[in-house]
């Protein structure tokens, strides 16, 4: 329970009644209950949908449903999102991008990232089948938290300080193991064959940005993991839309 706590303040901003101790590597030993703060964000998302579907049309419930997972995120990997983006743009050194990452101002490939991602994200999401909306609901959170967590484990540390650093330093084989059991068991239990097939892309995906980020910064970044869960939640309710699209 400790480190579920220890997680969940670290993904949300929603305040507890409760505080618990944090020693050194309990960021990362967190990381094996990731994706339950990501079901738990989903069940969030699923529970203001039931509340909104006979008040609102669904182009507008949607679009709350974007807003409020951004909001209850303190938008943190958004801004690992811009911030990447921001490093691309400037196509410098190593040195010259993990610099641009670091600063705290937004660029205008950065803005037009984020406003591209939110839009993809925001239309996959309202082109999902009626029948198949909470379960993606449930899901596509969860999915993208376990992408941080294979994001993590088993990389370098691009810079020697930041959240990334906190991470990697604590996170190891037998977070990825657990969290990846997890995964692989709600998405089978909430869309059969059709979660597996997306978590195997997402993973595939997610190993394709892990590599890039070693060979372009010699490691990962707080950042670059934000950027990966970001673009992980994005692609989870595409490939989704691509499967369920057929059989709804």
């Amino acid at each position: 329970m400790r480190l579920f706590i220890i997680a969940f303040q670290f993904l949300t901003i929603v305040p507890l009644p409760v505080s618990v101790r944090c020693e050194e590597k309990d960021l990362g030993r967190s990381m094996a209950l990731f994706p339950l703060v990501g079901l738990a964000l989903g069940a969030l998302l699923a529970g203001v949908d039931f509340l909104l579907t006979p008040l609102l049309p669904r182009s507008v419930a949607d679009l709350v449903l974007v807003a409020i997972l951004s909001v209850v995120t303190g938008a943190l990997h958004l801004d690992g999102l811009s911030d990447v983006c921001d490093g691309l743009a400037a196509r410098g050194s190593r040195e010259r991008f993990l610099e641009i990452m670091k600063d705290s101002r937004v660029g205008a490939v950065g803005a037009v990232g984020l406003v591209l991602g939110l839009m993809l994200k925001y239309q996959a999401l309202l082109a999902l089948p009626a029948e198949y909306k909470r379960e993606a609901l449930l899901f596509f959170p969860m999915a993208a938290r376990f992408a941080q967590v294979q994001m993590t484990v088993g990389s370098q540390r691009a810079r020697k300080d930041g959240l990334g650093h906190a991470f990697v330093g604590g996170a190891g084989t037998l977070q990825l193991v657990l969290a990846g059991i997890c995964t692989v068991a709600v998405a089978g239990a909430l869309l059969q064959l059709s979660g597996l097939i997306t978590l195997l892309l997402l993973f595939l995906l997610t190993l394709g940005i892990k590599g890039w980020a070693h060979r372009k910064l010699g490691g990962v970044t707080g950042d670059v993991i934000g950027c990966a869960s970001e673009l992980n939640e994005i692609f989870c309710l595409i490939f989704l839309l691509a499967l369920l699209g057929k059989l709804g």
